[in-house]
């Protein structure tokens, strides 16, 4: 119980961290949001539950390939807002273009034995 305490505390803190050094710093506030924190404060979740290799690796190897499909989000959001479209119908707008994506990467990826959709 107090492990799962611990992984929403830090969890927590560290979007709320990102998100206050995003609204001072534009660059540097980007830079430490690319980086896969959360991604690695998972695997080590999933090391200190003893949860074994070959479960961190698979979570490693999948995250590779769902991010894949995310990054046209990160060019059709700026570039829809920065043409006077509204916040909200430029996230929804990319929100949709991911699904897209990823559906186009899982039907593509299927074919070279990489199963994305379970």
């Amino acid at each position: 119980m107090l492990l799962l305490v611990a992984k929403y505390a830090i969890t927590a803190f560290v979007i709320v961290a990102v998100s206050e050094i995003a609204k001072r710093a534009d660059r540097l506030g980007a830079l430490v949001s690319s980086l896969p924190l959360i991604s690695i404060m998972i695997m080590i979740w999933l090391h200190l539950e003893k949860q074994g290799n070959a479960k961190i690796a698979n979570h490693a190897y999948y995250t590779f390939w769902y991010v894949l499909p995310t990054l046209p989000m990160f060019l059709l959001l700026p570039w829809m807002l920065n043409h006077g479209m509204g916040f909200w119908i430029s996230l929804t707008a990319s929100m949709v273009l991911t699904i897209v994506c990823f559906a186009i990467t899982a039907f593509l990826m299927k074919h070279f034995g990489v199963m994305l959709m379970p």
